[in-house]
């Protein structure tokens, strides 16, 4: 089954379960065994007894998926869901699959444009897969209905595709976030060396493979962290940027105020 993008950007809260399995890659017969096992809510009832469903449903499946390429069996998978609030938005759903996809190796998946446009949910002009090519979320093959599609950031590509940003603006904020990243892994493999080369209370130092196990069960707790950091530094970021300065003139008052409310 190919790995859901799990990309939830213009998702409508109506979709049937033949609609929701084609976005997410998968099957209905899937969709309805999650349902009965409690994994998705309840969709919306709507006219004519179909049940619709919307992003919170399509962000569950991209993370139940997510947790099975990480070996998980069912009942982890039922644990795993189970902890999260019954009211988790669709947004913080994709934040858990992204600390999840961290856990896993990296690798790049072939395509062709039919199974790609389904997982985005509409047909991609060329100008999009331009867009997701320069972003480095695609890459073109020789085939030019084949792609190849780095899983892990092409739900990120398409939900920038619907920003009203310039892709040379989508590029330099890639190239910021990239040197910061590396500055930071850096740092924190630093720390890490120096803290395994120490001898321990037997004289004894760890060995390459038992520094990189080591590394290796870290990964996931340092991406979280580090997720979590950037959220509240970049929402303290927005909160202190000046007020838009108000018009020449002071605000325009209700055009009964200037009358002093008279007729």
């Amino acid at each position: 089954m190919p790995r859901n993008s799990g990309d939830t950007a213009g998702v409508p809260t109506g979709l049937t379960v033949d609609e929701l399995a084609a976005r997410a890659g998968t099957t209905v017969r899937t969709v309805r065994f999650y349902s009965a096992r409690g994994l998705l809510p309840p969709p919306v009832i709507g006219p004519r007894r179909v049940g619709r469903y919307g992003p919170e449903h399509l962000s569950r499946l991209a993370l139940i998926e997510e947790l099975q390429h990480h070996g998980l069996t069912l009942a982890a998978i039922e644990r795993y869901m189970r902890q999260l609030p019954d009211d988790i938005s669709a947004h913080d759903l994709a934040i858990h699959r992204a600390l999840v996809a961290s856990w896993l190796p990296e690798g790049v998946e072939e395509t062709d444009r039919a199974k790609l446009e389904a997982r985005v949910g509409r047909p991609l002009e060329e100008a999009d897969v331009d867009r997701l090519v320069a972003m480095n979320v695609l890459e073109r093959t020789q085939d030019p209905d084949v792609f190849r599609v780095d899983p892990g950031t092409l739900h990120l590509g398409v939900r920038l595709l619907g920003m009203p940003l310039s892709l040379e603006a989508v590029l330099a904020a890639r190239e910021v976030m990239l040197e910061h990243s590396r500055a930071a892994a850096r740092e924190i493999g630093r720390i890490f060396r120096a803290e395994v080369s120490e001898p321990d209370a037997a004289g004894e130092r760890q060995s390459l493979s038992q520094v990189r196990a080591l590394s290796g069960q870290m990964q996931p707790l340092v991406v979280q962290a580090l997720v979590t950091v950037f959220q509240r530094t970049l929402t303290e970021e927005i909160r202190a940027w000046p007020a838009e300065p108000e018009p020449q003139g002071g605000p325009e008052r209700p055009r009964d105020e200037e009358r002093g409310g008279r007729d």
